[in-house]
């Protein structure tokens, strides 16, 4: 049950020869390459460039630091989660190291 089973190779019954294969030359021509057409050409745009105001740029700093802001709060209290557990694991296991003193 635990040993495998090992399958037997058949024997080759002949000598087995490659079928032969046939190379038949061709004639190579040239191909004429294609003209490509013009690029086209980007239509002027009659819309002004963006252009930041004092009130947007503010508004663009606000949004920014509300953002470290939050990832900062969320890292924080990832790693206050890690140190509490493991101040936790470690008052349980200086109280099953002493209970198991005591006998």
């Amino acid at each position: 049950m635990f040993r495998p089973k090992i399958p037997t190779m058949p024997q080759p019954t002949g000598l087995v020869t490659p079928p032969a294969v046939v190379v038949e030359p061709t004639t190579i021509t040239p191909a004429v390459a294609p003209v490509a057409p013009p690029a086209p050409t980007a239509p002027v745009s009659s819309r002004p460039a963006v252009q930041l105001t004092p009130g947007s740029a503010l508004a663009l700093v606000g949004g920014d630091t509300a953002v470290v802001l939050v990832v900062g709060a969320v890292l924080v209290s990832m790693l206050l989660a890690v140190a509490i557990t493991a101040a936790s694991v470690a008052v349980c296991a200086i109280v099953v190291r002493s209970l198991l003193t005591r006998r």
